[in-house]
């Protein structure tokens, strides 16, 4: 930390000032108060820059966790948020121990798109009763209390809460395009705070705050509730993951030779949600926007993010009047703004374009978004993007009949004997994946080979194979053989045999010698078979028998 402290400096302030509306906006909007985004930003902030995988990364409320923990709140209180913020704590610091954090980088890229743009349209929709000046209705989805906070604003239509969060949209889109280096929301925020007693406009704000970091509490629910609270614990640990994870991702991308730990990042954010809880802090993640913020600004250490977390104490201890005279209005302006600029409709373009499978998956994720919940969206896409790609996996399996003198010397290769053994032998190389998913259609392909009376199947191309397509493969010789075809197979690959021998799919072939380890060794025998039952006129060139040639074949 001591190599730039001019720099980090520097961006801790701006990170500072664009994160004090967002954790005052997120605290509103999570339902446990402003003091509380404002807590979670300090306590949270600071303690992930010690201890999280990314050097770069600010940590703090986000928007994501505010939509998981709002239905929280509505059933189990501002206790309820905390409890369920130290059991997520507790859980992310097990996933750093089991070390999968590697693993976050499978979920697909149109789940997370999908799920960004649902939760900023949540956002978005829960800033609707604060910016119309009217108190939110009862109810968990955002769209249902919308629409009513809409009714009410309709029987009593007052402009000046409206006119405020217009504005504060306005200037934060536009200015944001034309000189994005200026923090906008925070010169926003307090333009409306001064507006208000100038104009004497009757709007709601936020209201007296405590000045200080509360003493740690220990005033959670019985540990009789936390089977209940589990499942919500589990949804906010995942959030926490994911989100920090992505965020760390888009330091590195940002960077020039920075390099995440992935299970130390979740190590550092499960200690911050640990301890947040204790001073009345609300779950923190990694925050992709002030992240980036940070980097933008020339950000060289960890000790950008502590100087953030630094000045937003300071702003806690000397400021907590001012902030307290600040407009909801305004700070759901903020949050609309942000959900805005959530949404990238380039990338959102490019997936539409991509193909019809991932449109569905980020369509899917973002409607279950915001008729659900994130946990719900989540699993239904990476469920769909599973189906799709076992779909992809079973198309991407081939059989392609080959001809035979591929497989044969130059010494055999006469045309007379090669036509009559194109006649009674077919090869058939299998290419790709032999899996579950494609299993049926193989064999449906496979055994409407009728009219041969040798049959060969080259293995070697084939990139894996479970249990389901192992069987398979033994169904398909077996109905082959029932028809009266001498089922011959060679080329199988060493990561293949064990498995195949453990299911026995090829024990009757190996005793009579029809596994070989090459092709030109399974046409021989096939030439030699062919001859003693009659069907070819000349003895075969090298002079092999059957019993010689499965001899050789061992």
């Amino acid at each position: 930390m001591g190599r730039s402290p001019r720099k980090d400096l520097l961006a801790g302030l701006t990170v500072a000032i664009v994160a004090l509306p967002l954790a005052l906006g997120f605290g509103i909007s999570s339902g446990a108060g402003a003091e509380a985004g404002l807590v979670t930003a300090v306590v949270a902030g600071a303690i992930a820059a010690v201890f999280g995988g990314s050097h770069l990364q600010v940590s703090g409320p986000t928007g994501a966790m505010t939509v998981v923990l709002v239905p929280i709140v509505h059933q189990y209180g501002v206790k309820g948020v905390l409890t369920v913020g130290l059991l997520a704590g507790a859980v992310l610091v097990l996933l750093a121990l089991l070390r999968t954090g590697r693993f976050m980088a499978y979920v697909p890229v149109p789940v997370v798109e999908g799920f960004t743009l649902g939760i900023a349209g949540v956002i978005a929709l829960q800033q609707i009763p604060g910016a119309l000046g009217v108190k939110a209705p009862p109810g968990d989805n955002p769209a249902v209390v919308a629409f009513a906070a809409a009714g009410d604003f309709a029987t009593h239509p007052d402009g000046a809460a409206l006119a405020i969060t217009v504005a504060v949209v306005a200037v934060m889109l536009v200015g944001a395009r034309r000189r994005p280096a200026i923090p906008f929301s925070l010169l926003a925020v307090a333009a409306a705070t001064a507006a208000v007693p100038l104009l004497h406009l009757h709007v709601a704000t936020i209201g007296h705050l405590p000045a200080g970091i509360p003493a740690p509490s220990l005033e959670f629910l019985a540990p009789s509730t936390v089977p209940s609270l589990l499942p919500s614990a589990l949804a906010v640990a995942a959030l926490a993951a994911l989100e920090s994870l992505m965020a760390a991702t888009a330091a590195d991308a940002m960077s020039v030779s920075e390099r995440h730990d992935s299970d130390r990042e979740l190590f550092g954010q499960g200690l911050a949600n640990l301890v947040a809880p204790l001073f009345g802090g609300v779950a923190a993640t990694g925050a992709i926007a002030r992240t980036a913020v940070n980097v933008r600004s020339g950000a060289a250490s960890r000790l950008a993010a502590l100087i953030h977390a630094a000045v937003l104490a300071v702003i806690v201890f000397a400021a907590a009047p001012l902030v307290g005279g600040i407009p909801l209005a305004a700070l759901a302006g903020v949050l609309i703004a942000t959900a805005v600029r959530m949404v990238e409709v380039g990338s959102l373009r490019a997936l539409a374009r991509s193909g019809r499978g991932e449109a569905l998956i980020l369509a899917l994720t973002a409607v279950a978004t915001l008729a659900f919940n994130l946990v719900t969206a989540v699993i239904a896409g990476l469920v769909v993007s599973g189906v799709l790609a076992l779909r992809a996996v079973s198309q991407a399996a081939r059989i392609e009949e080959v001809p035979l003198h591929e497989g044969l010397v130059p010494a055999d290769n006469h045309r007379e004997e090669r036509d009559l053994l194109a006649e009674h032998i077919v090869a058939y190389r299998l290419d790709g994946p032999l899996l579950f998913a494609a299993a049926h259609r193989f064999l449906l392909e496979l055994t409407e080979t009728t009219h041969f009376k040798v049959v060969i199947l080259r293995m070697s191309r084939v990139s894996a194979m479970d249990a389901s397509g192992a069987r398979v493969l033994g169904d398909a010789i077996d109905k082959l053989t029932q028809r009266g075809a001498l089922v011959l197979v060679s080329d199988i690959r060493d990561v293949h045999g064990p498995r195949l021998d453990a299911l026995g799919i090829l024990d009757t072939l190996r005793a009579d010698g029809r596994v070989f380890a090459s092709t030109p060794q399974a046409i021989a025998y096939a030439r030699a078979h062919l001859h003693g039952a009659g069907l070819l006129p000349h003895q075969p060139t090298n002079g092999a028998t059957a019993p010689e040639a499965a001899k050789a074949g061992r």
